[in-house]
């Protein structure tokens, strides 16, 4: 298996966001996907990260991840504008008192719209809705460039960096 060093960034915030942003379109809408199968979340995970070498959740079996998407403490959620698929987050509330945004981001087509910020604002938001001590996430330089700004623009902070061997595949 190769691998390439990347500069992964690890943000938190301890309170959640001071202002509510509204969607910039009408047609913007956000749902939640309670019990998705594999096979969706693979359709989601891949259009978001196909260019940003996303690989960790696809080196899972099918019935890996399903049994990661069936735990009660895994939550996902799908931006859709028009009505189509643009975007999804992923929280992970399975660790006591905190909150990882594990996965988040847009679909290529659904980039430079502000619907990133919208969406951000409005996960963060979800996510301090079980009033968690700390919400945290991670990005790395093969990420969008503006997935670091846009989370230091929602008031994550900083508090580490590493150079770690990604996985191509």
């Amino acid at each position: 298996m190769e691998h390439i060093p990347t500069l992964t960034t690890y943000l938190e915030m301890f309170e959640p966001p001071t202002v509510r942003l509204e969607a910039p379109r009408s047609e913007v809408e956000i749902h939640a996907m309670p019990r998705t199968s594999s096979h969706a979340y693979r359709f989601l995970y891949n259009s978001v990260g196909k260019d940003y070498l996303w690989v960790d959740r696809n080196r899972l079996s099918d019935e890996e991840l399903q049994r990661l998407l069936d735990n009660d403490a895994v939550e996902l959620y799908q931006l859709n504008v028009e009505e189509r698929p643009a975007g999804f987050a992923e929280l992970d509330c399975r660790q006591p008192g905190e909150i990882e945004l594990a996965y988040f981001g847009l679909f290529p087509e659904a980039i430079g719209q502000g619907l990133g910020k919208y969406f951000l604002n409005w996960i963060l938001h979800r996510a301090w809705s079980h009033a968690p001590r700390r919400v945290w996430v991670h990005t790395c330089d093969l990420d969008h460039p503006a997935a670091l700004p846009n989370y230091l623009r929602a008031g994550l902070q900083v508090y580490d960096r590493k150079m770690i061997q990604q996985p191509t595949s």
